[in-house]
């Protein structure tokens, strides 16, 4: 998916009216880079281009569509904040992971698009960060392909990817049977799978990876920052921080979320379609990546 040439007002529009959403604090990127085309920029999506994550965005049109009740709602943030809260090594998140996978089991694929085709921009749209907004729009103007990578849904993350003019998607994906969800994983974009993807999808497309970009929140995503040349850390806690400044990789700091219409310079007919063929969600695997 390409739609980097009709892509977006963010820089320019978003820069006039606020003067935060290009600081000095943000990178400046390459412009050698603008001369090749190999280059990409791997975006984590929770709390790194959105301020909040996708699955909290989008709850209640799932509550409002029937596809979870309240108490579902409650039950996985319950279990969500626990084991934030605890150890959050692999087996409390594979822990998670099976307890919410459970949840999906069962849920009607065609409802969950249909939900969150029609919800995304409402419930997705004010939440985008303008200074991610603005790299985003840089990359794109120098030529870079934009990737969002996220451990939520694949029919998730790829409308609101769209919706953000991005060109790929790494994402999670679910089994789905006769229609309906399984509760089984086929892949769980998370921790070194993502780095795995990155590089997978760096061959089949020819990207250089040492000259290439990647912007997370996340410690889990340390495989991922590790897989690029240019590796930047978004609003980081103090473990994190540490491991930037061990590691070189840039601290960012993001504060002002912006609706993406005005923002990006969306194609609007590619995001539509996008939308037309999957925007669903797998709510229950979001929450066990903590806040991918």
């Amino acid at each position: 998916m390409h739609t980097r040439s009709k892509a977006a007002k963010a820089a320019h529009s978003v820069a006039k009216r606020n003067k935060r959403a290009r600081p000095d604090q943000l990178p400046r990127l390459n412009r050698y880079t603008a001369t090749v085309s190999n280059v990409a920029a791997f975006f984590d999506l929770d709390k790194t281009i959105i301020a909040t994550s996708a699955s909290a965005a989008l709850s209640n049109p799932f509550v409002q569509g029937g596809i979870v009740t309240r108490a579902d709602v409650l039950r996985t943030a319950y279990a969500h904040i626990t084991h934030l809260l605890g150890s959050a090594g692999e087996q409390s998140s594979q822990r998670l992971t099976k307890q919410l996978s459970e949840m999906a089991t069962g849920w009607d694929v065609e409802r969950v698009r249909k939900v969150v085709a029609e919800s995304v921009h409402e419930s997705v749209d004010p939440y985008v960060y303008a200074e991610a907004a603005a790299i985003i729009n840089e990359h794109h103007e120098l030529g870079h392909d934009v990737i969002v990578v996220s451990a939520s849904g694949s029919e998730l993350v790829e409308p609101i990817a769209a919706m953000l003019g991005a060109d790929h998607t790494i994402a999670t994906r679910m089994v789905v049977k006769d229609g309906k969800y399984t509760g089984d994983i086929e892949f769980h974009a998370y921790g070194e799978n993502k780095a795995v993807a990155i590089r997978d999808l760096a061959q089949s497309h020819g990207y250089d990876l040492e000259r290439s970009y990647a912007y997370t929140d996340s410690i889990t995503d340390g495989p991922m920052l590790d897989a690029v040349g240019r590796g930047f850390v978004v609003n980081p806690d103090r473990e994190l921080r540490e491991l930037a400044v061990e590691k070189g990789w840039g601290i960012l700091n993001f504060a002002r979320p912006v609706m993406v219409q005005s923002a990006m310079r969306v194609h609007r007919a590619k995001a539509l379609s996008v939308l037309a063929f999957g925007a669903a969600i797998v709510l229950a695997i979001r929450a066990v990546t903590h806040r991918k």
